[in-house]
């Protein structure tokens, strides 16, 4: 079977919606499609709540209106082979896909560490964007009691967060000092650990894991100084690598992390191909060094990029690096930062200064479900742009973030910050005259004056 079209975009998840909805907006005379090999999408950050709030595995998929509303073609089948020469694409069906440009969008596969023995065994799992897998880790949760995760990032931590809502025995082995260390300075990290303790989750932190014990089936995780936890079921939340197989193999260029190579329009070497997404090669914003970060925020800005600029090029429209926007939600507390953390600018180089403000998200403070909202802002001494920053809050801290986020990309200095018209309203905001951030940035402007 013979298909043809302009553009084809590879894998169906957050990416490879993005990318193709995209290029269908801005080249409306296109024909675009994607193929992926899963029927239903699932939404990758809405994946650790399928094991307690949502449910069931039905309640978060992608819903295929984004695609077909769009005028995209979706095609189910799996892309075995790329022809960058002749420009087309090969499925398991025997199908060949003739393209004028084309989007890789393959994601991210889970990383088993290959040193760990019982990684094979029954009722150890990884925690993969496939349904039926996901499906079957449920089914498999709904006959254990003692639960041990191995990794504190945030699948782990809000896997742990969700089962302890269960009366699941769950006990979280991190090999840092605190869960979450790679996105937060540590007084968030230790008041993360906190709740998750409350909660009853057991933590293990700063200890490694020397195997999983069972036959046939997991009965334990043995960690490094000789303990045993008893455990009828694992999940590895130990990171991802890009999926990028099916490029190397085309003879597509790969970096140092196994990312596809791209330019700052998502562009790989071929001027035709494109990369977005998980598989596709990050930097930072600040220093410009390679990243090994996935996050669907930025996966989704990637793919905007790509879409907009497949057939004409903007400088406008590229990419300047990934601020790492992180946000959670634990306990019912949010924990968010976005740019560096406080250590990450001191081991980059910056000469830094800190501060923090507390304050509420909603004004008088007699109202009912008002938080308390901490945050705290990172600034260059010497120019006063924004490096950083963190919010510990309600659930308005998730937008907050995104708005210290903008602020650091547009490179604002703690002065435009603290002339800001942000608006106000007693029952969405802190108060005008204590809102937290503008307060923080007060604190920072006085050290800066010290």
């Amino acid at each position: 079977m013979q298909k043809n079209v302009d553009i084809l975009v590879i894998g169906g998840s957050a990416a490879g919606i993005v990318a193709a909805t995209t290029a269908r907006a801005f080249y409306p005379d296109k024909a675009v499609m994607i193929v992926r090999k899963e029927q239903k999408a699932v939404v990758p950050c809405g994946i650790p709540y399928i094991y307690g709030t949502l449910k069931s595995i039905e309640q978060n998929i992608i819903p295929a209106g984004h695609i077909t509303d769009a005028g995209v073609e979706m095609m189910i089948d799996e892309v075995v082979s790329i022809d960058s020469e002749k420009k087309t694409a090969t499925t398991v069906s025997g199908t060949v896909i003739s393209w004028d440009k084309l989007v890789i969008a393959t994601g991210s596969v889970p990383k088993v560490p290959g040193w760990l023995k019982g990684t094979d065994l029954d009722n150890v799992f990884t925690i993969p964007k496939d349904c039926q897998y996901l499906d079957h880790v449920q089914h498999a949760m709904e006959g254990s009691r003692k639960v041990v995760i191995i990794g504190g990032g945030f699948i782990g931590v809000e896997i742990a967060d969700e089962l302890s809502k269960k009366g699941l025995d769950i006990t979280l082995v991190e090999l840092l000092p605190h869960v979450l260390q790679m996105a937060f300075d540590e007084e968030m990290s230790v008041r993360a650990e906190e709740i998750l303790t409350t909660s009853g989750v057991k933590l293990k932190l700063g200890c490694k894991v020397e195997e999983i014990e069972g036959d046939g089936k997991v009965t334990g995780v043995r960690l490094d100084g000789g303990e045993v936890l008893e455990a009828d079921l694992v999940i590895l939340s130990t990171g991802y690598l890009p999926n990028t197989t099916l490029a190397a193999d085309a003879g597509i260029k790969l970096n140092e992390l196994g990312a596809i190579r791209v330019d700052e329009y998502m562009r790989t070497e071929n001027k035709d191909i494109f990369a977005v997404g998980d598989c596709a090669e990050k930097f930072s914003f600040f220093t410009r060094i390679v990243k090994g970060l996935m996050l669907a925020s930025t996966a989704c800005s990637e793919a905007r990029i790509a879409g907009m600029n497949l057939y004409k090029l903007s400088r406008l429209r590229t990419f300047g690096g990934t601020l790492s926007i992180f946000s959670t939600a634990i306990g019912g507390t949010t924990f968010a930062a976005a740019g560096v953390t406080e250590q990450m600018a001191i081991e980059r180089g910056f000469d830094i200064v800190s501060a923090s403000a507390e304050g509420i998200d909603k004004h008088p403070k007699t109202l009912p479900g008002v938080h308390a909202q901490r945050v705290k802002l990172i600034v260059n001494r010497e120019s006063g742009l924004v490096l950083g920053g963190s919010v510990i809050g309600g659930v308005s801290a998730g937008e907050l973030i995104n708005v210290i986020g903008v602020i650091i990309e547009s490179m604002m200095t703690i002065h435009q910050v603290l002339t800001l018209q942000l608006g106000t309203h007693p029952l969405l905001t802190g108060p005008p005259t204590g809102y937290p951030l503008l307060k923080a940035a007060e604190n920072v402007a006085k050290k800066m004056r010290q």
